[in-house]
């Protein structure tokens, strides 16, 4: 019943396993939009095309059946174990209220179909460092609407924030998808090299962003959308290979051993070389080879690693990097 995802060329159906079917795909291109896939699935479409590659998409499967209900500005599909919803905001000159919203049309999605547990998100924020029509950073505009909406979700708590990405495009608007399931109990998780992010202080803005450095479910880790920082501060500013790798010591720390033994998940511990479904954000295409060759360096030739040319959350990171280290025999 586990959930997985493996990449593919657009050009190629996204045909799933055997035994397995479609859930719902990820399109990272050069266009926007919300659409039913080939077989009747949600498609979300991203433009954030690859540099140095070709567009590629991002297929989650499970077994059994599916429902699929694609809408002009939501959708989902769901299979009695795990939930996909994704939403599409067009440019707005601000950008709180309808991504307040919107998230609360898909958070009462997960209540009514009963999958309660949110374990994984994608932010996807055009113009992220860029003003709105009040001078506010798009990507704090975008920040204090989420946070709106979780609040209505589940309060002040911050014990259920799933492992979350909030990334540019090269696009305008907002896209978003999350993951959720009927069964199982996610276990949200921290970096004890970094501050957690929903206690940022206020120098980042008015509202601190909502996510978890990491999920556990189903023995499969989820890492989020990793940065060069230390506690809550940038560093290496302007170095795009020692960002590159802080960052991949960030990942490593985090699903070390002695990180999850910390909160309380024993007998658990990886390393770099178990990370899988990895994607690199580089906010300045000249820096693409660097950031690959760190990448190499480190993670080894042998790993399918996904570059995508996109802005970061703070004018000062030049790269991101998440993945997922998937569960014993989960082949990708």
């Amino acid at each position: 019943m586990t959930i997985r995802a493996h990449f593919t060329p657009v050009t190629q159906p996204p045909l799933a396993e055997q035994d397995r079917h479609v859930l719902a795909t990820v399109t990272f291109g050069g266009t926007s939009g919300l659409t039913r896939g080939e077989q009747g699935h949600p498609d979300l479409a991203l433009p954030m095309a690859v540099t140095g590659g070709d567009a590629f998409r991002e297929v989650w499967t499970v077994t059994g059946r599916p429902r699929w209900t694609v809408r002009e500005d939501h959708a989902y599909a769901h299979n009695g174990r795990h939930l996909f919803v994704a939403g599409l905001i067009p440019e707005q000159g601000v950008y709180t209220p309808p991504v307040r919203a919107l998230y609360e049309k898909a958070f009462a999605l997960v209540d009514h179909l009963d999958y309660s547990h949110i374990f994984r998100m994608w932010n996807f924020v055009g113009d992220i460092v860029g003003t709105n029509a009040e001078g506010m950073e798009v990507y704090q505009d975008f920040v204090q609407g989420r946070a709106q909406a979780f609040h209505t979700f589940m309060g002040d708590s911050t014990a259920q924030l799933p492992a979350a990405t909030g990334i540019g495009t090269q696009g305008r608007g907002i896209a978003f998808c999350l993951l959720a399931t009927k069964r199982g109990a996610p276990r949200h998780i921290e970096n004890s090299r970094q501050t957690a992010a929903y206690h940022y202080p206020d120098q980042y803005g008015p509202t601190s962003p909502s996510f978890a450095r990491a999920t556990l479910l189903d023995d499969t880790l989820y890492v989020s959308g990793t940065a060069s920082i230390l506690g809550h501060e940038t560093v290496h500013h302007g170095d795009v290979r020692r960002q590159t790798r802080e960052t991949l010591a960030n990942i490593a720390h985090l699903v070390s051993r002695e990180n999850l033994a910390a909160q309380g998940i024993e007998d658990a511990g990886h390393d770099l070389k178990d990370l899988r479904m990895i994607k690199v954000y580089v906010r300045h295409e000249d820096d693409v080879p660097a950031v690959r060759a760190v990448c190499e360096e480190t993670l080894g030739l042998g790993v399918e690693v996904k570059y995508l040319n996109v802005a970061v959350c703070r004018d000062d990171l030049l790269v991101e990097i998440e993945g997922i280290v998937p569960a014993r025999g989960w082949d990708l």
